[in-house]
């Protein structure tokens, strides 16, 4: 267990990789390995853990009655997933959480985390206000994900999804956590319309991209207006 890396994660920022250690301990952990392709959790499971993702990426993904994939996010190093069905374990899953690579995963038992111990760790309560920060900012990037799908056009939620990731970076130029089949699939749109409509911003000198690095251009701004 790196708990050097574990004080740079949001959920165990500003405490040092010693007070880490004693709440491991305390709360309890479990770290597990996952190869590439292979499911972590199923729609229709529950879960009495959340996750934290040490190394590699997954996906939560979402399919309807006909099969059909909606990526609702990505999970990097140091983010955690499947905080909300912890807190409620008898909610069963409506997603699957697929590694996109191969994964190192711990668990963390929620309701050891939600119930200070006897012991007083001085981090614990520190943890929990972390916890809700966390589930706060999910709720946030679940309303963004509606705000950029909402649009009827796909360049509209490009636009809306693009100028979004443009404000988070602080700059015009970033690159995205989707490569363009995950892209197509968190929009709610065909991959080839999708790809075509990007090649037709790119001519038009809206933007510049290669693969998940993109570069918007001033002129982009005289389209976003009323197209949405």
């Amino acid at each position: 267990m790196d708990a050097v890396f574990l004080s740079q994660t949001a959920l165990f920022t500003g405490n040092s990789p010693k007070e880490i250690e004693s709440t491991l301990s305390c709360i309890g952990c479990q770290e597990k390995h996952y190869e590439k392709g292979s499911m972590i959790c199923s729609a229709g499971s529950s879960m009495d853990a959340l996750g934290m993702v040490l190394t590699g990426q997954i996906s939560i993904e979402h399919y309807d009655f006909w099969g059909n994939r909606t990526v609702m996010a990505a999970i990097g190093q140091g983010q955690i997933f499947g905080e909300t069905y912890a807190c409620m374990p008898q909610e069963p899953l409506m997603v699957d959480v697929v590694a996109r690579t191969e994964v190192q995963v711990l668990w963390l038992k929620v309701h050891r985390i939600l119930h200070i111990c006897d012991h007083g760790c001085p981090v614990h309560s520190q943890l929990i206000e972390r916890l809700m920060m966390i589930l706060a900012r999910n709720n946030l990037n679940l309303s963004y994900k509606i705000s950029h799908t909402t649009p009827k056009s796909i360049r509209g939620r490009l636009l809306s999804y693009l100028s979004h990731q443009a404000t988070q970076y602080g700059g015009n130029q970033f690159s995205i956590p989707f490569d363009r089949q995950q892209l197509a699939d968190y929009l709610h749109v065909d991959r080839s319309a999708l790809s075509n409509e990007l090649s037709k911003m790119q001519r038009e000198g809206l933007l510049d991209y290669h693969k998940n690095q993109f570069i918007l251009h001033r002129k982009m701004t005289e389209h976003f207006s009323g197209i949405i």
